[in-house]
């Protein structure tokens, strides 16, 4: 089988591992910090605080631009629901608006409808590995004097007029989860320029204390912290990021020299000065092609071949979402990518053979 992801650890992050174990300091230590340093290094910003997941990192940014009960906070409805949750979870409104059909991203038409006097943030997702319109969210936040926190969960080493994501917006977020491009098994990031941020994240993941005066409780906090373990797995990782990224891009050229032309299939939209790091190689299974998106995923399944629909159903049509008086047909472009969406493998051990072998499994009812 073809695995829609594989995680890849080799000798290296097992090596680091033992050594941590038998550093006896398994908790937030030298490994974590080693981590951050080379994380802000690579986005090209200041700062870094590591946390024990992606979801912690949106959790961390949320709160640290000070979102609370009677602040919105603009959102995509076509994500994983870590991206919204983290709004709800401080007490503020989660406003939906409507994506791209193109590229999947948030739309800034929409969400200039929706910015009132009580919008906060807004929060573009780099989904899939792309990036989101910088410009023109930027400028829409300058203009109601908006803090932009970009999910990049899927996108480390993506880039915008050779600038890397995370550098990108006033904050912005990682996942290292075992499927991501780069990974610690479980962990995230958050990444910045403003020591505020950075410091309120940091006091955010360990209780509300400072690090630098223990037992003094400043903010409210959570237990978010990264274990050593994760993040020895992370900084091998890190060494290895250029060259795990490239062969996605490589496989996502493959498919697209082959597929472009195949009448029903969508291929992923790269914008102009965008590197996309493919995460997912996700294309759209429309009504001009022979089967339907479930009826493709179940033959390539049938054949050896794993796909994934990210994401099956917008979020405004899960219940704690909808009782906020959402309903189907209020963002018709993420319903519509909803049923159309589908994802090939295309990680880092995705062999060309691979990647031939997939499309030579879907020609046949092209």
């Amino acid at each position: 089988m073809i695995n829609i992801a594989d995680p890849i650890i080799g000798e290296e992050e097992k090596k680091a591992v033992l050594e941590v174990l038998e550093s006896g300091m398994l908790a937030q230590g030298k490994k974590v910090k080693e981590l951050e340093s080379a994380f802000a290094d690579y986005c090209g910003t200041k700062y870094a605080v590591a946390l024990n997941s992606g979801t912690a990192a949106i959790h961390a940014a949320v709160f640290s631009l000070g979102v609370g009960p009677g602040d919105e906070v603009i959102v995509p409805p076509f994500t994983f629901v870590a991206t919204a949750n983290p709004v709800l979870m401080l007490g503020a409104k989660v406003v939906f608006a409507d994506v791209r059909e193109d590229d999947f991203m948030l739309d800034p038409s929409e969400v200039e409808k929706k910015i009132t006097k009580n919008t906060k943030a807004i929060i573009p997702v780099d989904l899939y590995g792309n990036v989101h319109s910088v410009d023109e969210i930027k400028a829409l936040a300058n203009k109601s004097n908006l803090a932009v926190l970009s999910d990049s969960c899927q996108a480390i080493g993506a880039e915008f007029r050779g600038r890397r994501v995370g550098s990108l917006s006033d904050v912005s977020c990682f996942s290292l989860y075992a499927t991501k491009n780069i990974i610690s098994g479980e962990g995230g990031m958050v990444v910045t320029d403003s020591e505020e941020i950075a410091e309120r994240c940091r006091r955010f993941r360990h209780h509300g204390q400072s690090e630098k005066t223990k037992y003094e409780y400043t903010d409210l906090g959570y237990n978010y912290r990264m274990t050593d373990l994760c993040a020895a797995v992370g900084v091998e990782q890190m060494k290895k990021i250029d060259r795990l990224t490239q062969k996605r891009i490589e496989n996502a050229e493959t498919f697209g020299s082959e597929l472009f032309s195949v009448n029903g299939l969508v291929l992923p939209t790269v914008g102009r000065d965008v590197r996309h790091v493919f995460h997912q190689y996700t294309l759209r299974v429309t009504n001009e092609f022979p089967m339907s998106r479930d009826e493709l995923a179940k033959f390539l399944k049938e054949n050896g071949i794993d796909t994934g629909i990210y994401y099956p159903k917008p979020l405004h049509l899960y219940s704690h979402f909808s009782k906020l008086d959402y309903k189907k047909g209020d963002f018709p472009v993420a319903e519509k990518l909803a049923g159309e969406v589908l994802s090939l493998p295309v990680h880092p051990l995705v062999t060309k053979e691979d990647a031939k072998k997939i499309v030579k499994t879907i020609y046949p009812y092209v």
